[in-house]
């Protein structure tokens, strides 16, 4: 066992420490969660992190994120989100539900079919162009009837984007010259941005359009599962500025991922397939300038996750090279812009 695992995660190692049948237990980290893996469930624990962009470092604000999750995630898949559970201290030990005092909580959900899981089948070459389509059927619905209130279109001011901009370039500097964002990249892609800033024109039409709504926020292939029906899970509930945005953010991070995983004609399909239907025509205004932002935030999650001194010396090595690529993917979409 992991001795620099917190001592409750350690316990939920143990098969035996669960009100239902669990055969094996499966833990999986990412640079602010512990998810466990057990059984027909998951349950998926916050860990006390405050990376600027979110805040979990007590135990309260864990518990009110929980079920901000709960509730957010059930617009997509209401019937894989099932509760907020508490862990519990009992007589010098763990236990489920309310104990002498509440140690953590997390959200309960179905397990997923891991093989249906939409990053596995790009990686063993199985994803469909159907499935790109069905992924479509299920978001344009979504963004319809997304919240619109004038609190949400408020983050479609180009200030605001503009701090969210800015936030991501102050939250890899400290990155800055290593071998996945040398200085001369993050340098290109900053000036590139701040220069699309200065069409304020552009993010006001955005406004006018009413393309601002309470999106999904973190719209990639690791977080699809292509079972029967299309579940599209884990949204930002940590960060109402990055959740609440324009539909053209949220199209960009699916686009970019597929770009990232070299279906350039997916991503294609995909983008169309969203336009033939919505008839958004000024999409192609900001895309390019959204997956630039997109690949940069996947980078920088990357460099968070090789940081983590909890995390195993594979996931650090893997999470850099992937970091890296991310960037250079930022600084292409980067220079599109230069080109339009």
């Amino acid at each position: 066992m992991d001795a620099l695992l917190p001592d409750y995660v350690q316990w939920l190692m143990d098969k035996e420490n669960y009100p239902h049948q669990v055969e094996s237990v499966e833990l999986i980290q990412t640079h602010i969660s512990y998810i466990v893996l057990a059984g027909a469930y998951a349950y998926k624990f916050k860990k006390p992190v405050d990376f600027g962009f979110l805040d979990f470092t007590s135990l309260e604000k864990r518990k009110y994120f929980c079920n901000e999750e709960l509730r957010l995630n059930r617009r997509l898949c209401p019937n894989v989100y099932l509760r907020t559970v508490e862990l519990g201290k009992c007589c010098d030990d763990f236990c489920w539900g309310e104990g002498d005092e509440p140690i953590e909580y997390a959200v309960q959900m179905r397990r997923l079919k891991e093989d249906r899981m939409m990053g596995l089948l790009i990686a063993r070459g199985q994803l469909q162009k159907a499935d790109i389509i069905r992924i479509a059927d299920v978001l344009i619905p979504f963004y319809e009837r997304a919240g619109r209130s004038d609190r949400v279109k408020q983050f479609g001011d180009v200030r605001v984007v503009s701090r969210t901009i800015q936030e991501n370039f102050m939250e890899t500097r400290q990155f800055v010259g290593g071998v996945a964002l040398p200085e001369s990249r993050f340098k290109k892609i900053q000036r590139i941005a701040l220069r699309f800033l200065g069409k304020e024109q552009i993010f006001a039409q955005r406004v006018r359009l009413n393309k601002i709504c309470e999106c999904h926020g973190d719209l990639h292939s690791g977080n699809i599962c292509l079972e029967q029906e299309v579940a599209i899970f884990d949204c930002i509930e940590f960060n109402e500025r990055l959740r609440c945005t324009d539909i053209a953010a949220d199209l960009a991070f699916m686009a970019m991922d597929l770009d990232y995983h070299s279906l350039h004609d997916y991503s294609d399909l995909f983008i169309n397939s969203y336009l033939e239907r919505s008839e958004d025509e000024k999409l192609m205004d900001v895309l390019a300038f959204y997956m630039c932002y997109r690949a940069y935030v996947r980078g920088k999650i990357g460099l968070l996750t090789s940081a983590d001194s909890h995390v195993s010396a594979e996931t650090r090595k893997n999470a850099e090279e992937s970091a890296k690529k991310y960037f250079m993917l930022a600084e292409e979409y980067g220079e599109q812009i230069e080109c339009r």
